[in-house]
């Protein structure tokens, strides 16, 4: 099982003998999750008490919300990745590296012919003549972005030739206008899928919620799938309430934005940084070196050794932001 952001526990276990913290004593910066979440309503009894039902509003408030009724609920996208691969015959698969780990683990478990390309452009990705191409736009860890121009052009490619793309939007509800879940599995995209999360920007990921959309035979083999009742009755409320609140939305977006630039800026210094509205990735050799750093004072981030990498997320008050600040102050490489 591959290791993931959040494991606090874990963490404050493995570094106990450098000071007296609680877990609540802990900031967790490691997940790249939205830590000013969407306000949890309070939830009706029956939605505990009764069954969930499918037609509850809440395919209509997303279909809203992302643009398309193409759509399947479920809980988490992480169920999506590991199901997509057994809807496939074995073909080869190109990931665009590096990527959500999950990605390409799922597709080489399934017993397809994984092929990783490590910092690649799109056009070479195509030029790799894989049928699947699967990528994260906004990626993570490293937070680059493709126009959704040139990933739609990238789809209608890969269906002259049989094939499909997989997008993970699951950092890009900050920038609507760069995804493509409106048009996936649709007359302009057949070919393309989409996954979306309520984990990242509404900071709801206990709730595991989650989209696939795509062409109609593809959901309808994932419905099959998953079965009865996927999602609970409170996460299905929850759920809807926050793909409607579009004022908290709009400005969560603007929010998102200025944090991110301010994580930008006290990180520059360090190496050359990159990231989402949700988190901000650090390229230096000293990555490892300021994980631990920070991870003795009770700061928990994400490193990647494979790619120098150190992935920062967002504080979410002013304490926060000064406890971070303070503690790379006191870092040298």
């Amino acid at each position: 099982m591959l290791e993931h952001g959040g494991r606090l526990r874990a963490a404050a276990g493995r570094y106990a003998e450098f000071g007296h913290w609680t877990l609540a004593d802990w900031l967790d910066l490691s997940t790249g999750i939205n830590p000013r979440a969407y306000p949890v309503p309070a939830i009706e009894a029956r939605c505990w008490q009764r069954l969930p039902e499918d037609d509850d509003g809440l395919d209509v408030v997303a279909a809203a919300y992302y643009g398309s009724a193409r759509l399947l609920a479920l809980p988490g996208s992480q169920l999506a990745i590991q199901l997509l691969p057994a809807l496939f015959a074995p073909l080869a698969v190109a990931c665009m590296t590096p990527i959500y780990e999950e990605h390409p683990q799922a597709w080489q478990r399934a017993g397809h012919r994984l092929r990783r390309l490590e910092n690649v452009s799109l056009a070479r990705a195509l030029a790799v003549a894989t049928p699947m191409i699967v990528l994260c736009n906004p990626n993570n860890p490293n937070g680059r972005r493709l126009p959704a121009a040139d990933l739609l052009a990238a789809a209608r490619q890969l269906q002259r030739r049989g094939g499909w793309l997989v997008v993970d939007e699951a950092f890009g509800d900050a920038e609507p206008e760069n995804c493509l879940a409106a048009v996936a599995g649709g007359a302009e995209a057949p070919n393309l899928i989409v996954l979306r999360s309520l984990g990242k920007f509404f900071g709801l990921a206990g709730a595991r919620v989650g989209f696939v959309f795509a062409a109609d035979d593809k959901l309808a083999l994932l419905r099959e799938a998953i079965g009865p009742w996927p999602l609970s009755g409170p996460a299905r409320a929850v759920a809807s309430q926050a793909l409607a609140d579009r004022r908290w939305q709009m400005h969560t977006r603007d929010e998102l934005t200025a944090a991110a630039a301010r994580l930008q800026a006290l990180l520059q210094p360090f190496g050359e940084v990159s990231g989402t509205a949700l988190f901000v990735s650090l390229a230096t050799p000293h990555a490892a070196s300021l994980f631990e750093h920070l991870a003795r004072q009770a700061i928990l981030t994400r490193v990647f050794p494979a790619h120098a990498l150190l992935r920062c997320g967002l504080p979410g008050c002013e304490s926060e932001w000064l406890r971070l600040a303070a503690a790379l102050s006191a870092w040298s490489p």
